[in-house]
């Protein structure tokens, strides 16, 4: 399998997807956008990450290549490639569907639960997650309008949607599965002005007290994709 994905700062990269990616022989390759890297071929690839980011998704003056990454990210969905969004990755997803990005009514930076739907909690992508995980956050917008046909399948206090599903191949995720400490940090060193406190932001310590935590956001995050190819390769998607 070939997994592509799209990176848009250096110091935010997919940490445990790419030690699953290698622990199963998939063939990785990526977009360094902040370089200005070319974008490959549709059918140069298989499956689609989209990585986070500080930048907004209509910060298109700032980063003009957020405007070809969209379309780019619109053919892969009209590709029926399987692709993960997470945080602005995600974000990116639902403005390309058709739903809507806006400032969330908090900034969540930290370690936060979650609140896993039944019907998420049924299907074998997300049946091993407990109902309220708790997961890594650090964003200030969110896709707040879903189009009719994305399912929210998580929500918390802080934030309504988490993450959604869409025609059963698009995956976006508000929250960070797969960093490892060493991204924590470089969040942390390089863009800590946002760390405001607030009620939903944690300070530095907080963020880098939980190696419990980070542990099984990466086991969890390799039992999602595992049982994602398994069943992208029965047919089970649709």
């Amino acid at each position: 399998m070939r997994l592509h994905y799209l990176q848009h700062v250096p110091f935010e990269n997919p940490g445990s997807i790419l030690t699953w990616a290698k622990k199963n022989g998939h063939l990785l390759t990526n977009t360094q956008l902040y370089s200005n890297d070319p974008l490959p071929k549709q059918e140069d690839f298989d499956w689609l990450v989209v990585m986070g980011g500080p930048m907004n998704i209509y910060d298109e003056e700032t980063y003009p290549w957020l405007a070809d990454e969209k379309i780019f990210i619109g053919e892969a969905i009209a590709s029926g490639k399987v692709i993960i969004g997470l945080c602005l990755g995600g974000q990116l997803l639902a403005d390309v569907i058709g739903g809507k990005v806006t400032k969330n009514t908090y900034q969540e930076i930290g370690w936060f639960p979650i609140h896993l739907s039944e019907e998420a909690r049924s299907s074998p992508l997300f049946s091993f997650f407990p109902e309220q995980p708790i997961v890594f956050q650090w964003h200030g917008d969110t896709f707040s309008v879903l189009p009719e046909d994305a399912k929210c399948i998580a929500e918390n206090k802080a934030c309504q949607h988490q993450a959604f599903i869409y025609r059963n191949r698009v995956f976006g995720f508000q929250y960070h599965l797969e960093n490892t400490s060493s991204i924590i940090k470089a969040l942390v060193e390089n863009c800590g002005e946002e760390m405001v406190p607030d009620v939903y932001v944690q300070t530095q310590e907080e963020l880098l007290a939980h190696p419990e935590y980070i542990e099984q956001n990466n086991q969890w995050m390799d039992m999602f994709l595992t049982q994602l190819e398994k069943m992208e390769r029965k047919g089970d998607l649709g």
